[in-house]
């Protein structure tokens, strides 16, 4: 069993870098059930592709709305360098399919600094 405590002892020498992502489905649905979701998060740590670049896996729940949520997880695409120094990454995806319908999603990952 991990513990908090246990969990940043083991991985405080291996852990790269995190990025927070946050933003609003597309609309769905028609008249009063027409609407959209919020969602929040926080991806996984980077996981290199092999080709200088990096991506992240991410999993969360949409808000909770006309009595149902959806889910979203995937992966990032691969970074994209900014003029700074520091990078983004950009994703274009669909939530799961609940209450008859899906979303789509598309979403930029909050800015990280550049790794040395």
């Amino acid at each position: 069993m991990y513990t908090t405590m246990n969990m940043i002892k083991a991985s405080k020498c291996d852990q790269t870098h995190v990025h927070e992502f946050s933003g609003s489905t597309d609309f769905a649905g028609s008249g009063s059930r027409r609407h959209n979701h919020r969602f929040a998060g926080v991806t996984g740590e980077a996981i290199p592709t092999g080709d200088g670049k990096h991506i992240h896996e991410y999993r969360s729940n949409t808000d909770f709305t006309i009595a149902h949520y959806h889910m979203i997880k995937g992966r990032t695409g691969p970074n994209i360098d900014l003029p700074d120094g520091n990078h983004i990454h950009f994703e274009d995806t669909v939530t799961s399919f609940d209450a008859g319908h899906r979303h789509d999603v598309e979403f930029a990952t909050m800015i990280v600094p550049k790794l040395n």
